[in-house]
This record gives structure tokens, C-alpha cells and sequence, in this order.
């Protein structure tokens, strides 16, 4: 099976209830660690290359790693998808470099100007049968090269999803419901005393966009459940991770229940390599 978009795969997803895991990957090892669970498991999966990666590994040795991984897990339907384009140029390398699917991230824009940017990567995309990923609203948090501080994310606005999504043509939608990139999603002071259970995400957003956007893919960024196994290994092996905090799996169901496609897992796969590392 060669590389695929994401339309069929957010189509199965939508339809039952579930979401697809989206891995950002760097190097041979990681890719092969995602293909091979995915395979074991039969799922579809979505292999991110990011801003970081693609000065790391450059764009094209990540593009060749994963079509050896589509060559060794022919039964498992993968997507090769830029995660957080800065820019229309960032975005159109990766289309004339073989992506199947590309994310252009222009949310720090004001709603006009995200939408005519937006617009210029969908039209350009999809005339090379590639799909598009566009983002309303704002996530805190580090990944790679994104970095917004904590106070000045902003959750997104349900009534500006359905103009946002006509206008540009977008095929999937990353929208901000109090997820953030990173470890550090949450403070102890912002959980439940005596345990590091955090606040509830902002379901009623999900929920308002997913009835303004019916059928239409939703996705989740900084959604790591950053499992505790990890951190107290790190910790216990002379890390300093005590306050890392992620994103309760049960949230992540729910979410996936009603119109979450795809979930950025941007913490867990670095957690455990570091805890089996230390």
C-alpha cells in the first residue's frame, strides 16, 4: 500500500468514534518503533515531520524512512503529514516532496489574514491530491520551534469555524480546547488536591464546533497523556520531571467520540525513550 492521505482514514474515524494517533518522528529508530506497534496492532497511523525535524534529518532522508516503513507494513494504511507549516513556501516544499498531508499553521494571525494564508496552501495543495490541515485558535506550550507562553493561548472561537472552513477549503481543523505541547500541560495547583488529575478540557467548544461542523474532522494538538511510568523512571534515574502532567486518556476518548479524527502525540514517545535511555 503506498503513502495515502487522510480522507479515507478521518472518514472510518468519524463514522467509529475513534481518533488516529499522529507521531512526530526524526530518526530511523522512531519510525520504526510507530510502524512496527501500528502494525502489530492493524491501525492506520500518521507520521509528522516537524520544523525541528526537518533541519535534523532534512525532509527528504525523513520522507525515504517512511516509505521504507510503508514498504515493511504494507497492511497498515500510513500518512506522511507536516506538522506546524509556517508558510505557504514551507508547505509547497513538502507537497512537491511526496507528503500526502500538510498542516498549515497561521493562528497567530489575526482571522483574515489566517484564512487568505490558509486559503493559497489549500488551492496549491489540493491541485497535487494533497489534504490540508489549518488550526483556529491557540495552544501554550514548546514544540520544536513553536512556542507560545502560558496566558497567551486562546481557545478557539465555535463561531468562527464554519466561515473559516468554507472560505479556505481546509480538510481537517486543529482547534484549542486547553491541550498544550509539551510535558508540562498543566501546574499541581491547577489539578485535584492530593492528585495530579488536571481540569477537564473545554468540551463544550468541542462540542458547539462539532455541531457547527457536522462530519467535518476535528484535530487535537499537545495531547500526550505523558504516563506516569515514565516520569517517575526519569525522575528516579536522576531526572527533574516532577510536575509533568498531561492530558487524561479518558478525555481523549470522549473527545474522540465526538468529531477528534486525529490526536498529536507530541511527549510520550520522548518520555519513554529518555526513561529507557536513563
Amino acid at each position: 500500500m503506498p503513502l495515502v492521505t487522510t480522507t479515507e482514514m478521518f472518514k472510518k474515524a468519524y463514522e467509529g468514534g475513534y481518533a488516529i494517533g499522529a507521531f512526530n518522528v526524526n530518526n530511523m529508530e522512531i519510525v520504526q518503533a510507530i510502524t512496527e506497534a501500528a502494525g502489530e496492532l492493524k491501525s492506520p497511523v500518521i507520521l509528522q515531520v516537524s520544523a525541528g525535524a526537518r533541519k535534523y534529518a532534512n525532509a527528504t532522508y525523513l520522507r525515504k524512512l517512511v516509505e521504507a516503513a510503508v514498504i515493511e507494513n504494507p497492511d497498515i494504511p500510513i500518512a506522511l503529514h507536516l506538522d506546524h507549516g509556517a508558510d505557504f513556501d514551507i508547505c509547497k516544499s513538502c507537497v512537491d516532496g511526496g507528503f500526502t498531508s500538510v498542516m498549515i499553521d497561521a493562528s497567530k494571525y489575526p482571522f483574515q489574514e489566517n484564512i487568505e494564508i490558509t486559503k493559497k496552501v489549500v488551492e496549491y495543495a489540493h491541485a497535487h491530491g494533497v489534504v490540508v490541515e489549518a488550526e483556529l485558535g491557540t495552544l501554550a506550550g514548546i514544540e520544536d520551534e513553536v512556542v507560545v507562553e502560558s496566558g497567551h493561548e486562546s481557545y478557539t472561537r465555535p463561531e468562527e469555524v464554519e466561515e473559516f472552513v468554507t472560505r479556505t477549503g481546509c480538510d481537517s481543523l486543529a482547534i484549542a480546547i486547553g491541550t498544550s505541547h509539551g510535558a508540562y500541560k498543566f501546574t499541581p495547583e491547577q489539578c485535584t488536591r492530593n492528585e495530579l488529575v488536571p481540569p477537564p478540557l473545554r468540551f463544550d467548544v468541542l462540542e458547539e464546533v462539532s455541531k457547527r461542523l457536522p462530519g467535518f474532522p476535528i484535530v487535537l494538538h499537545g495531547s500526550s497523556s505523558v504516563p506516569r511510568e515514565f516520569v517517575d523512571k526519569i525522575n528516579a534515574h536522576g531526572g527533574k520531571m516532577p510536575d509533568a502532567i498531561g492530558i487524561p486518556e479518558e478525555e481523549l476518548r470522549h473527545a474522540a467520540q465526538l468529531s477528534v479524527c486525529k490526536i498529536n502525540i507530541d511527549s510520550d514517545i520522548r518520555l519513554a525513550i529518555t526513561a529507557s535511555i536513563r
